[in-house]
């Protein structure tokens, strides 16, 4: 078996994984406090229920 060379990432391309990391935890907080909120506001921005609590689910389980 031939074995794959680990893979190397720029610092560069580092800092934007963490940066989508963190823009995609903080879309997931507000969407859970829209929903905790006003459930109406989901509608409004084309997502169901269910699609909005599958996405909140996604968040680490001490954010939940």
């Amino acid at each position: 078996a031939v074995k794959a060379a680990p893979r190397r990432y720029s610092l560069a391309a580092l800092r934007n994984m963490v940066s989508a990391w963190r823009e995609r935890t903080r879309f997931r907080r507000e969407l859970k406090q829209k929903l905790e909120d006003d459930p109406y506001l989901i509608d409004d921005i084309g997502l169901t229920r269910r699609q909005a609590e599958e996405e909140i689910a996604r968040l680490p389980f001490w954010q939940r």
